[in-house]
């Protein structure tokens, strides 16, 4: 096995771990209801990557939380060790279109599917039956299971017991609005819902689904108001975004996806959106809204003069009321953590003989000595970039700045890149040699 493979393993068996433990790190979980996941975990059946066995028991998955919560994602990695593991016998896409199928398709059986897939050329990989039963067992996929599924979904209500427990987030599209360029675009409400007080965290209206929106919306919510433990979306690409990914599981948030196309579990985003028609988007005079900035303005006067302030039927009492009889319960991140540099982006680019790399579409000139090495960049994502943070080996090379061509045309040229001398930049902790993104918060 190559280092390479090695290397792609060892992160199936840090996200295989996470997907278990990430749950169990809720910062709103009680003792007992931890200890009740634990054991339900420990009795279910896994395709675990990297080995044969099936199960994992209790003392696995707390020494899994320990290491998560020390060291964040980094501590769910194996040691580094000649892998004495087998591939997967199907790759991840391939495990994604069988799944998705095999709930599309209840009636079907497991050996049709693959055949069916196989035919469309989806699937190439030699699937032993084996592999796919102890599959079909983990995702809960079996005939009986499937067909349970779609004859009688369960849609039973489900209530969190305090603010910021469980936040729902889902985007609704509204009427096009002038873009301040001569032309209209539809204006999108991307939304965040507090599942215990009805309170909307964040909500505004944007001319795309970016996920730099959706996590705007994340970073107002930590810094305004405090911990997120489990945050419920759907499965559109706003929400799905690598970086998003990255940026929640540092911050130990539980991101969780709806299944598509069974939108019951967001019934009470949906229920808000409904409001929002009826109640903002319907009275307004579409044609008095000058552009983006004043229909979000109205929107905000309307959710705190109106939504927030009138008592919500399931409650019987004001979204705002509920929200402030249990703010106490509300848990915040140490001072000491920069959330504003945890949405940072993360890239790595190739450094070519002219010292530059693009970034979004933009040139930034790096230091001649790191010419032909892969460096990783961090920057703000929202347009313009106009720096970016620079780091080889764990080593931080300091800021880097839009190319200036004309600049460049005065420069002295035939200088050796061996004669620069360039030492890293030492004005951050010297301790630090991995990237800031290498940890968790939790």
């Amino acid at each position: 096995m190559n280092s390479e493979t090695k290397d792609l393993l060892r992160r199936q068996i840090a996200d295989f771990r996470h997907s278990v433990v990430a749950e169990l790190c809720n910062c709103y979980l009680s003792f007992a209801e931890k200890q009740r996941l634990i054991r339900d975990k420990a009795e279910r059946l896994y395709t675990i990557p990297g080995s044969k066995k099936s199960r994992i028991s209790v003392d696995t998955i707390r020494n899994w939380i320990s290491r998560y919560t020390r060291q964040g994602l980094d501590g769910l990695y194996p040691k580094l060790r000649e892998d004495r593991g087998r591939p997967r016998s199907f790759t991840d896409a391939e495990a994604a279109a069988i799944q998705k199928m095999l709930e599309d398709k209840p009636e079907l059986t497991a050996s049709t599917i693959i055949e069916m897939l196989r035919k469309k050329g989806v699937i190439t990989s030699r699937i032993s039956s084996s592999s796919l039963s102890r599959f079909i067992r983990a995702h809960a996929l079996t005939g009986k299971d499937r067909k349970r599924e779609h004859s009688d979904s369960d849609r039973r209500r489900y209530s969190f017991d305090s603010p910021l427990a469980c936040v729902q987030s889902d985007a609704m599209h509204g009427f096009p609005v002038p873009d301040g360029k001569g032309k209209k675009r539809k204006a999108i409400l991307i939304a965040f819902l507090d599942d215990y007080s009805r309170r909307i965290l964040y909500g505004r209206f944007h001319f795309s689904e970016k996920a730099i929106h959706f996590e705007d919306g994340i970073r107002h919510i930590v810094k305004a108001h405090g911990k997120i433990g489990k945050l419920y979306t759907d499965n559109g690409s706003t929400f799905v975004s690598h970086e998003t990914k990255r940026i929640v599981d540092t911050l130990g948030i539980y991101l969780i996806h709806s299944r598509p196309y069974k939108p019951q579990g967001r019934g009470k985003v949906e229920r808000f959106f409904r409001t929002v028609r009826q109640s903002f988007l319907r009275p307004l005079e579409q044609d008095s809204i000058q552009n983006l900035e004043h229909l979000n303005h109205l929107f905000t006067t309307w959710l705190e003069t109106e939504y927030h302030r009138q008592p919500h039927s399931s409650l019987g009492v004001t979204p705002l009321d509920a929200w402030l009889s249990k703010t106490d319960s509300i848990k915040h991140y140490d001072n000491v953590i920069d959330i504003d540099r945890n949405f940072l982006h993360q890239l790595s680019r190739k450094v070519y003989t002219d010292a530059v790399v693009s970034v979004d579409g933009s040139l930034f000139e790096v230091p001649s000595i790191l010419i032909g090495k892969t460096i990783s960049v961090l920057f703000d994502p929202h347009p313009p970039i106009r720096k970016i943070e620079i780091y080889w080996n764990g080593t931080h090379y300091g800021e880097a700045r839009p190319l200036d061509l004309y600049a460049n045309t005065r420069v002295k040229r035939g200088q050796s890149t061996k004669e620069i001398e360039l030492t890293p930049d030492t004005s951050q902790d010297q301790e630090q040699t991995e990237l800031p993104f290498s940890g968790g918060l939790l």
